[in-house]
């Protein structure tokens, strides 16, 4: 008998014995670690003379073939033996119920989004969907950033291995897909999806949100315009007495544009370290559309003009539910995602 038959016999042998899943374990690394017995068997193909190495390398890959499968075999069996042992010394009552498995819900931003969008579906907005992977073109220069513009630096982003290729800060480049899409006919959108900034996360900022974007084109459309659809939608989302105020602020994409604000839903206006002691809230940025993002989006500025606004739905989240962390939104912890 060779060395090898006889590392066969003695590893079948050996695996006779081991009954139990302990035994089975030290066997599998006395026989199959990296000093086992079959490794080392190998080893030796060094030590061989070239014409033998070929005739023993297929009759060691034949001894390991044979003893993974009788482990794995013996391994069946000693599960089997031990669910019988189980079955037979364990008290078991069939007419016990099983697990229940808990069913999911949905996510809380999912929650608000729809509500947001379902608020925006009665005011005759349609939702568009764009990529959140965009060219730095469309993401900047084409809502009027070109390159070195002092207004992108407030949306530092991440950039993929792609030169030109970026994950886009804000929807708003939604904006140039949906206008070139339908000029020069009307355009009443919503764009809903995720957006990343490169930002140092804290209890009211993180790298990546839920944005949605809203856009309206068309003739003899002002400002008023504009005020009267954001009104609207904040007492549809947050009641009917909701009091709204605007102030001048800068996008460089929109011409006038302006901030809105909300009186503080937490303190009733009165004042708190939520509101700043102001007793008014920061809902959304809004504004004209700029006359050079209707020219890249294909509209003529001299005969449309249009608004546009966003909001981050996270924040309007933590309007709606008393949130005070916005990265309780991205921790996966249960707890927090039952309580919706």
């Amino acid at each position: 008998m060779s060395d090898l038959e006889q590392l066969e016999a003695q590893g079948v042998a050996e695996l006779a014995t081991s009954s139990d899943e302990q035994s089975l374990i030290a066997w599998n690394q006395r026989w199959f670690g990296k000093t086992g017995l079959v490794p080392l068997a190998l080893k030796k193909l060094t030590e061989l003379p070239g014409p033998e190495r070929k005739a023993y390398g297929q009759a060691v890959n034949k001894l390991k073939e044979i003893l993974s499968a009788a482990f794995a075999k013996a391994q069946a069996l000693a599960k089997e033996r031990a669910l019988e042992l189980s079955i037979a010394t364990e008290q078991l009552d069939p007419t016990l119920p099983g697990k229940p498995w808990e069913s999911g819900s949905l996510h809380p931003a999912t929650i608000t989004m729809r509500r947001i969008l379902a608020a925006f579906g009665e005011l005759g907005y349609e939702v568009y969907h764009s990529r959140e992977v965009e060219d730095d073109e469309t993401n900047f220069g084409m809502l009027n950033m070109p390159p070195h513009h002092p207004a992108r630096d407030m949306w530092d982003t991440f950039h993929t291995t792609d030169p030109g290729l970026v994950l886009r800060t804000h929807t708003s480049p939604g904006q140039i897909h949906a206008m070139r899409e339908r000029a020069p006919n009307p355009l009443r959108v919503v764009l809903p999806g995720l957006v990343y900034r490169y930002e140092q996360i804290t209890a009211r900022s993180e790298i990546m949100f839920h944005q949605v974007e809203g856009l309206c084109l068309g003739e003899n459309i002002g400002l008023t315009d504009l005020l009267g659809t954001l009104e609207a939608f904040i007492r549809r989302l947050f009641g009917p007495d909701r009091k709204v105020r605007v102030r001048s602020s800068y996008f460089p994409f929109t011409e006038p544009s302006i901030e809105v604000d909300m009186d503080c839903i937490l303190c009733s206006a009165k004042g708190c370290p939520v509101c700043k002691r102001s007793g008014w809230l920061e809902i959304l940025g809004a504004g004209m559309v700029h006359p050079v993002v209707l020219r890249n989006g294909g509209y003529d500025p001299d005969k449309h003009a249009g608004f546009a606004f966003g909001l981050g739905v996270e924040r309007i989240n933590m309007l709606l539910y008393g949130i005070e962390d916005i990265r309780a939104f991205w921790s996966g912890d249960l707890r927090f995602l039952r309580s919706f």
